[in-house]
């Protein structure tokens, strides 16, 4: 009888473990779940992550459209609405000079509406108007023969824009075009940067190399980029601390990650990507062209684009700063992170049809 209960109290014992480790990863999923967003089979929409700034900008220009014979009148207010609505004074400039000359041939709303469609599109394109599409994406599709592999990208940018966010979504888009990717936690100040780094490489099938908190970025960046030319990866993105663009020293902190990932990988890194809060205005000018000083930054990521109703930052960006926007941010889902597209980008802030 003793041996018979002894049985009980053990398979007792199981079961409980059992049920409790059935409940620890019930959470743990509900909590991944929470920090990262569900991918969907939905394709990023540019018509309703534009909403708010088509609502501030795009109606606000035609609802003040005066006729003809009244141009002046009009070119006045719109300068005064581009720059409320973070254009900046140089992409303004540029779209007044643009629409100058050309509006006295404007008969129609309709007219009008085609014609800042064209001239936006020509302003963040910096290319000829009538060039369409984003620009080649290097990680998705077919690649000819590298003489080093991996690419290296690192991304940089001031706290709070997105950028742990930001580095994820790269590699889900990376991921489906079937590349091998690995992340590189490299923000060792901030403990959450990395556990939510690793949700994402476990969720989207990516590779990750981490340290313990506090450890030397720069040595992280090195582990991780020999770690990524060793395992035959693709990409490697390389995630970095937080910067306050007017630290010099923490500036130079990346100046030394840049040149430690180059010991690794000739020509690394390949891609410098400054991510940028589109919400916070004229402010991602300084921004953009403090970091572009101390790294050379290849490209913007914008994200955030579909939370501000001034979204005529990117007007600026293109204009002002003269850095591609490479990506942009239109939702919360895993895919809404698309290549800047100059023409989709115009299309839906002044698409042929008035939408709410």
């Amino acid at each position: 009888m003793p041996a018979d209960r002894a049985l009980l109290v053990a398979a007792a014992a199981l079961v409980a473990a059992v049920v409790v480790t059935v409940l620890v990863l019930v959470v743990r999923r509900r909590r991944r779940a929470e920090q990262i967003p569900r991918a969907g089979t939905g394709r990023v929409s540019w018509v309703s992550g534009l909403a708010k700034t088509r609502g501030s900008l795009s109606r606000r220009l035609l609802e003040t459209w005066h006729g003809p014979g009244r141009e002046e009148e009009w070119l006045a207010e719109v300068e005064e609405i581009l720059l409320t609505s973070d254009v900046g004074v140089g992409a303004a400039r540029a779209l007044l000079e643009g629409l100058r000359p050309r509006l006295k041939q404007v008969a129609s709303a309709d007219a009008l509406r085609a014609l800042l469609k064209e001239e936006v599109k020509r302003v963040v394109s910096g290319r000829n108007a009538n060039a369409a599409g984003p620009p080649p994406d290097p990680f998705l599709g077919k690649e000819e023969e590298k003489e080093w592999r991996p690419t290296v990208i690192l991304v940089v940018g001031v706290n709070g824009v997105g950028k742990t966010t930001t580095i994820g979504k790269l590699a889900y888009r990376y991921r489906q075009g079937g590349k091998k990717v690995l992340i590189v936690a490299a923000d060792t100040f901030r403990a959450a940067a990395t556990e939510q780094l690793t949700k994402w490489a476990e969720r989207v099938g990516a590779e990750i190399v981490k340290h313990q908190a506090g450890s030397d970025p720069s040595a992280v960046a090195f582990d991780g980029v020999k770690a990524g030319a060793a395992r035959g990866a693709d990409v490697v993105i390389v995630d970095t601390a937080g910067r306050l663009h007017v630290k010099t020293n923490l500036m130079e902190e990346l100046k030394k990650i840049a040149r430690t990932v180059g010991r690794q990988v000739p020509g690394a890194p390949h891609e410098v990507f400054l991510v940028i809060d589109a919400t916070t205005g004229q402010n991602a000018l300084n921004q953009a062209r403090v970091f572009h000083e101390a790294l050379t930054v290849t490209g913007i990521v914008l994200t955030k684009l579909d939370g501000t109703a001034r979204g005529g930052i990117a007007l600026a960006i293109c204009s002002e700063i003269g850095l591609p926007i490479r990506y942009v941010g239109l939702g919360e889902r895993a895919e809404d992170l698309a290549p800047f597209d100059s023409e989709q980008f115009s299309d839906a802030l002044f698409p042929d049809k008035e939408l709410a």
